[in-house]
């Protein structure tokens, strides 16, 4: 899995489980990723409220997608839903590696001591690390950090990763489906595997 330069961009951004479901369900039926871009701009495939938001949603889902390439299309399409919303967790952590970063050293952590919740305090310490070892990270603002934790949240929520406690959350470690467990292991993906299951 390649590594990025660390990015505030998920401030933006939301799970969007069924945009990247129909993406890859168009892609599998031989649609290219311009072909996805163009319905997304003339026929608002993702029902985003602008157009510019339209191309946003496009393009955040492409990335996602291409930062698993493209042998996990089976392996997703032949899943149960919640394999498909691990699948686009899988994805964004690819794409994201502050992100990546925050479920392999927090959340990966918590399962592995066997305490599986997590509180707002361990999400500012997280960033507080961040800091001392991003100069970019230390150039956010609060606002940006509030609105990243946020959004980690949602996803982890939304992922079904997490229940959705006010202020303490509890971690509920997935059951993979031996085919995604296979193509993760086959993917050079062991590190997001330890994260999703909380093994060291």
């Amino acid at each position: 899995m390649q590594r990025k330069e660390y990015s505030a961009g998920a401030v933006k951004h939301s799970f969007w489980f069924i945009e990247f479901r129909n993406g890859i369900r168009l892609l599998s039926e031989g649609k290219s990723f311009g072909d996805i871009k163009e319905l997304c701009i003339n026929e608002n495939i993702f029902a985003a409220s602008t157009q510019e938001r339209a191309v946003q949603i496009c393009n955040t889902v492409s990335s996602r997608i291409k930062a698993l390439g493209d042998s996990f299309y089976p392996v997703f399409l032949n899943g149960d839903i919640s394999t498909q919303k691990i699948f686009n967790l899988t994805a964004i952590m690819a794409n994201d590696t502050l992100f990546f970063d925050f479920m392999y050293e927090v959340i990966r952590e918590k399962m592995i001591i066997g305490c599986n919740e997590y509180k707002p305090s361990d999400l500012k310490n997280f960033f507080k690390d961040k800091q001392l070892q991003s100069k970019k990270v230390a150039g956010w603002t609060d606002a940006t950090l509030s609105r990243l934790g946020k959004n980690y949240k949602t996803f982890l929520f939304e992922s079904g990763m997490t229940d959705k406690g006010r202020d303490v959350r509890k971690i509920f470690r997935p059951v993979l489906e031996p085919d995604m467990e296979g193509w993760l292991e086959d993917n050079n993906m062991k590190p997001v595997l330890k994260a999703l299951l909380g093994v060291r």
